[in-house]
């Protein structure tokens, strides 16, 4: 774990700021925009149904807007998560967070998992970030650590930890060790249980390079608490 010192504020470009509530209603995905724009967010993060949406209200602000791809389960075919992205894509979307098919790893078919990002990354466009979502909480060590690796061999840009729909969420343990298999070019995201500022910050010491976070204005505003990682 390195020493990297930030202020609370400047915490605010590493986090995707995010919308999954199902019964989230349109006011809500206003306020996510407004506080996005208001606190110098990195990108919103919705579902593939908002993108369009907060894509028009985010309009050459430079927040940037990702979409969930499978969310969350991940367990649907492939064609069908590379038409959600290629379909978020053009509504506006420059991220894509796709749900690892957990399913298919811990049946040992390492191709068809592989097969599956492939699917999604050949659905985006080249300057497109494409996030794959391993299931930290389902996983076993060893399922980390070939998620991780499946993920790189596919192209992927980042891996992160989890939906946040499946129980657990990000650990320091789980960020460490994902950083020593993707090495320092890939991305980590860390999402689920980042609250507060003293989270984020060790999260991000632990080697997360972006936060998937609901609790984005307590941590940029060091209102959450201390908390603990």
């Amino acid at each position: 774990m390195n020493d990297i010192q930030l202020a609370a504020a400047d915490i605010a470009r590493y986090i995707d700021h995010t919308m999954l509530r199902p019964e989230a209603d349109t006011a809500a995905f206003d306020r996510l925009c407004q506080e996005a724009l208001q606190y110098g967010f990195y990108s919103v993060c919705v579902n593939s149904c908002r993108v369009a949406y907060v894509a028009l209200k985010l309009k050459g602000s430079g927040v940037k807007v990702g979409s969930v791809i499978g969310f969350p389960l991940g367990a649907m075919t492939s064609a069908s998560k590379a038409f959600e992205a290629g379909e978020a894509i053009r509504d506006g979307a420059s991220e894509i967070d796709m749900v690892i098919n957990v399913g298919l790893l811990k049946s040992g078919d390492f191709q068809a998992v592989e097969n599956d990002i492939r699917a999604v990354r050949s659905a985006t466009r080249a300057d497109t970030v494409l996030k794959v979502i391993i299931e930290t909480a389902l996983l076993t060590q060893e399922d980390k650590i070939r998620a991780c690796e499946l993920s790189k061999k596919a192209g992927a840009d980042f891996v992160k930890t989890c939906t946040g729909f499946a129980g657990g969420g990000a650990t320091v343990e789980d960020l460490e060790l994902m950083r020593s298999v993707v090495g320092p070019e890939m991305g980590i995201k860390a999402s689920g249980g980042v609250r507060s500022y003293a989270v984020a910050l060790a999260f991000i010491r632990a080697g997360a390079t972006r936060l998937g976070a609901v609790s984005s204005v307590a941590i940029v505003t060091d209102t959450g608490g201390t908390g603990s990682p």
